[in-house]
């Protein structure tokens, strides 16, 4: 089994090359090799080379806040690139598997959003996201849009490695506490885009039912928690691997601490339609957390 994957450099893309079994030959591209946002004939080039039975797409602006300064930059590689994408797996009839966020959703529904809620987002963020999604659903049939939340691994910027930084050089913390969702371990991503990549290679384009089951799916961390939640767990868990006393962390508001972009209040996704159709389910983010502070903190003792 083949498998292209753009986006190598970023947290799930490297867990996706870390983690492919012995079975499948996995090519990772970064922006360094195709510049997904800018270069339209590389892209439909490296799908069309391969003879691929899965393409991935784990490439994204992600810099949130940046976006609000550069909506053209994130339309281009979290729309543009996806379309190309997916435009060539449809001639080529390859399925695309491809990371949107939970950004789309505005955050004010009370509980879990769900596949079919209305799409609201909030920033420019969210927008070329949602922007991405409907270019895929135009153009390719044979696609899975999976979206998730609140990503974080050994690998790339995540607000796991800004809290341990910040822990070291303050004794206090502010951190949000009225924004709640689910982080999510980009290794469990990465899981998670492997065992769907294997379900849907060869699939045809009208398996619903013992097929593969094309559309939208959210997968995610559990249980729900704050970002004062998340960043408590952080400390403890450094705590228990080293010792080391956490910063005292004060929870506060989203105006307390105002950002250029809006957030959702409310980021949690239901997860349960991902289980039915391909048996997956939330994984526990805080056994996800421990192993990748001991990554962490295993590799920054290696150093000294």
């Amino acid at each position: 089994m083949k498998l292209l994957v753009f986006g190598r450099t970023g947290q799930v893309g490297h867990e996706i090359l870390r983690r492919r079994p012995a079975d499948m030959d996995v090519l990772g591209l970064g922006r360094a090799e195709v510049d997904v946002g800018s270069d339209r004939e590389a892209v439909v080039a490296a799908i069309r080379g391969g003879g691929w039975d899965v393409v991935v797409n784990a490439t994204a602006h992600t810099a949130v806040d940046k976006a609000e300064s550069e909506p053209e930059l994130a339309m281009a590689i979290n729309r543009d690139g996806p379309a190309w994408m997916a435009a060539a797996c449809a001639d080529l009839g390859i399925p695309l598997i491809h990371l949107s966020t939970d950004y789309v959703f505005d955050g004010s529904k009370a509980g879990a959003y769900v596949e079919e809620d209305p799409v609201r987002p909030l920033g420019a963020y969210g927008v070329s996201k949602e922007a991405g999604e409907r270019a895929v659903r135009d153009a390719l049939p044979r696609h899975v849009i999976l979206r998730t939340s609140w990503v974080f691994g050994a690998h790339g910027r995540n607000f796991v490695k800004t809290m341990l930084r910040l822990g070291e050089e303050r004794p206090e913390l502010g951190i949000v506490a009225d924004q709640v969702g689910c982080p999510t371990a980009a290794a469990d991503i990465a899981d998670t885009v492997l065992a769907i990549a294997r379900r849907v290679a060869g699939s045809p384009a009208n398996a619903l039912e013992g097929g593969a089951p094309w559309g939208t799916y959210h997968y995610s961390g559990a249980p729900c928690t704050s970002w004062h939640g998340f960043a408590t767990a952080i400390f403890d868990l450094r705590r228990e691997i080293t010792g080391a006393a956490p910063p005292a962390l004060r929870a506060i508001s989203t105006s307390d601490y105002p950002t250029p972009a809006r957030r959702p209040a409310n980021s949690e996704l239901d997860c349960s339609k991902l289980r039915a159709r391909f048996g997956i389910g939330p994984a526990d983010w805080r056994a996800s957390l421990a192993e990748v502070l001991n990554e962490l903190l295993t590799a920054r003792e290696t150093q000294r």
